[in-house]
């Protein structure tokens, strides 16, 4: 018994707290993906009665709305002054261009080739955190990210149009893509300089809904003309693929290093395929499956732990 004592209070003896935090990890990152995949739905159906940046603006009006008391129930703690420039910076670049350049894309682009291009980034993330956050390059990393991004290229490959892909979308996807990676790597700089997770991501939106306001006369227009479940999908985008879906991504960023979060987010565009399937009524492809299968075994090998000696083996020296 004394020893049993002995090894919960000795300093620096800490893995078991660690452990029990996994699965609200895992569960986090679980909500994030299904989230996020079904904002490609939500897009879709308030696309045709939305412009883009009115779209964006109702969206982040109302997310930022719940995040302000997401924020107030955690306890608002400011980032350090000189980090709030880098907030600002990165709330406008996840909130305001990111949004307006998918909601663009999708205009043009079916929601498989959009989620295909958009699901570079992610491997993106992974190649600059290695690089620039010093997270190395773990084997399951290394191996996991191109299987799952072989998959989403066979999801978008067959959801492709025979009309051809429209270059503009695929731009505009692609810079979604780039603004994804990029926010990314820098949010968890933030985090790793001690910023509070949920007053980030509260600050964030606000910069992005205030970068948005341009957009005020349309939207204005599009609430007039819109049919009902438009704008009720638009609120849907705001309040859990933005305010809670973000939440939780900010969780597990501040726990999980940068590149194995992004992974994750592999298996958006298969969760999207069975969104659209059961809300949509689009019955995907064998290889839809085939893509779908990939990038749930390809996220699942990089969650996977190969010990501390091969994850080390493919990891910077530390001095």
């Amino acid at each position: 018994m004394p020893d049993t004592v002995n090894r919960r209070t000795a300093p620096g003896v800490d893995r078991p707290p660690a452990r029990s935090r996994g699965p609200l990890v895992l569960a986090a990152a679980l909500v994030t993906v299904v989230l996020w995949a079904s904002a490609f739905i939500g897009i879709r159906g308030a696309g045709p009665h939305f412009d883009p940046g009115a779209m964006a603006l109702l969206r982040m009006t109302v997310g930022a709305a719940v995040l302000t008391v997401i924020a107030v129930r955690h306890g608002i703690r400011l980032p350090e002054r000189r980090h709030l420039w880098l907030v600002a910076v990165w709330g406008i670049g996840w909130f305001c261009v990111y949004n307006l350049a998918l909601n663009s894309a999708e205009r043009t682009l079916d929601a498989g080739t959009a989620a295909m291009v958009v699901n570079l980034a992610p491997l993106m993330v992974v190649v600059f955190s290695g690089l620039f956050l010093r997270e190395g390059f773990p084997r399951p990393l290394i191996v996991g990210a191109p299987i799952a991004f072989l998959g989403v290229v066979l999801i978008g490959a067959t959801s492709s149009t025979d009309a051809g892909p429209d270059i503009a979308g695929l731009l505009l996807a692609l810079l979604a893509a780039v603004m994804y990676a990029g926010c990314t790597l820098l949010q968890k700089h933030l985090l790793s300089a001690g910023a509070e997770p949920a007053t980030l991501t509260w600050l964030g939106a606000v910069a992005g809904t205030l970068a948005l306001l341009p957009w005020v006369a349309p939207l204005a227009d599009d609430l007039q003309s819109a049919p009902l479940d438009a704008t009720l999908w638009v609120v849907y985008l705001g309040v859990f693929p933005t305010a809670i879906a973000f939440t939780t991504w900010a969780y597990v960023l501040q726990r999980s290093t940068a590149g194995q979060t992004s992974a994750t987010t592999y298996v958006v565009p298969a969760i999207a395929i069975l969104l659209s399937w059961a809300i949509l009524g689009e019955v995907p492809t064998p290889l839809m499956f085939l893509g779908g299968a990939l990038c749930l075994l390809g996220v699942l090998i990089t969650r996977m732990r190969w010990g501390r000696a091969a994850e080390g083996s493919t990891s910077p020296p530390r001095r």
